[in-house]
């Protein structure tokens, strides 16, 4: 058929698009799709509707996940401003002392709990900040920094605010109750990070260089912040309601994901974002400032999903969607139909280093999920199968941060890949173990 002729073409350009960066995501998402529909109407080779429909259709999907994404992006960055990282940081670089094991344990869950925010630029700025200066001043490896980071942020940024989450909750119209199929696999990766991973770099550096006792005074002295603008942001007396604040509001979004509460993620994101604005920063001027200072980050985040709702409103409507899962269930041998959850986790990982997040979510995802769903599986089954390579997107060259990371720590980044994929291996068998064994995403499904 033409219109899967189109279907392929389609894709294909979006792909060169993207890859070769002639042209932003923002723009391919909207202007390639719209005009393939067109030129597929004029031939008369679409199906019968409305360009607008199929767009508003499509924005429809997505509407409520970038809008959640809006507020979770804000609140986060809202709770950095305040400094309720700070003490957190603080205590455990105190705690670690100059013990090796300490500090790279430490580093772990500092690089874990600022990740939270889902954004990777803002946690190496905040982990290397802090920790480059006893790293350097002990003599020990900045390489064990680098990989702590990028494994920690690679596990936090599967929450649904995070980059990847969002887009397959885009693609797959699935809500943030994936959370709660993602979280075990998350919590095992996370104490796998530190303690196996962290300690056991510990146990090598204790062993090179041994434990160098080092006085509060000269922590303070190493690690301390003149920035008389971060201070300004700073709420130290605020600390303990913003960490309660935070811990219910996420509490709140797990346990709606198995008991409906009537609080959708976009409900508590927008209340813990206007509780924060006006308890944190009660003057209307210093709110305005917050909600400036971050909202573009959120922004860009944001105008990506609604022009992912334009791009499968049009691919779906027009047709295109249905006659290139088509062509794929004859290319694709029956036998392994069943297996398609399987197939996609299998693809996920190349797909999430090769491609960006949003060629393979925007370009790829759409195609293998008109599969599967014919194949029997369900949104949520593929969504949770598209997820399962992000523990190696963050080690591709695609990724802007890691320059920024590479660049503070004056790392090659050959060797920070080969010493981070050995660990980001066991990260990717923990998340598909452990979605498999919950039977969140079957082996098989029976034709």
């Amino acid at each position: 058929m033409l219109i899967t002729i189109f279907a392929y073409l389609m894709v294909i350009v979006f792909m060169v698009l993207i890859m070769k960066k002639w042209m932003s995501p923002l723009s391919a998402l909207v202007i390639v799709p719209t005009a393939f529909t067109i030129i597929a109407m004029i031939l008369g080779i679409a199906n019968k509707g409305t360009l607008g429909k199929w767009v508003l259709n499509g924005i429809d999907t997505t509407a409520q996940t970038g809008i959640m994404l809006l507020f979770a992006i804000l609140y986060f960055s809202i709770m950095l401003d305040a400094g309720l990282f700070d003490p957190i940081t603080k205590k455990m670089i105190h705690f670690a002392k100059g013990d090796p094991m300490k500090i790279l344990m430490a580093t772990a869950v500092v690089a874990g709990a600022v990740s939270m925010n889902g954004d990777g630029t803002t946690t190496t700025l905040i982990v290397v900040s802090a920790f480059l200066p006893i790293y350097q001043k002990l003599g020990m490896k900045l390489m064990n920094l680098a990989v702590l980071l990028i494994l920690q942020n690679t596990i936090m940024n599967l929450l649904p605010w995070g980059g990847p989450t969002a887009r397959a909750m885009a693609v797959f119209h699935v809500g943030a109750n994936i959370l709660t199929y993602l979280l075990p696999g998350m919590i095992l990766s996370l104490l796998y990070v530190i303690f196996i991973v962290a300690r056991g770099m510990g146990k090598k550096e204790r062993k090179r260089l041994g434990v160098t006792q080092m006085t509060d005074l000269e922590i303070d002295a190493l690690v301390k912040d003149d920035d008389p603008e971060k201070a300004k942001m700073r709420r130290p007396k605020l600390f303990a309601f913003n960490g309660i604040m935070t811990l219910t509001l996420i509490t709140l979004l797990v346990v709606d994901s198995f008991i409906d509460l009537g609080l959708p993620p976009l409900l508590l994101f927008l209340l813990g974002t206007v509780i924060a604005l006006l308890v944190n920063y009660p003057n209307l001027k210093d709110q305005s400032a917050r909600i400036g200072a971050n909202g573009g980050d959120a922004v860009q985040v944001v105008i990506l999903v609604f022009a992912a709702g334009v791009f499968m409103g049009l691919f779906q409507g027009s047709g295109m969607a249905t006659g290139l899962a088509k062509s794929l269930t004859t290319i694709i041998p029956q036998s392994w139909s069943g297996y398609w959850g399987l197939i996609i986790t299998a693809l996920s990982a190349p797909g999430t280093f090769f491609l960006s997040n949003d060629g393979w979510y925007f370009g790829v995802i759409p195609v293998l999920r008109e599969a599967g769903l014919q194949y029997g599986f369900t949104d949520m089954q593929m969504a949770l199968a598209s997820l399962m390579g992000q523990a190696f997107h963050l080690l591709s060259p695609l990724v802007a941060f890691i320059y920024l990371l590479l660049r503070l720590t004056k790392l090659d980044m050959g060797e920070w890949q080969k010493a981070a994929a050995k660990y980001a291996i066991v990260v990717f068998v923990i998340f598909v173990v452990t979605v498999l064994a919950l039977g969140h995403m079957p082996i098989h499904v029976a034709q």
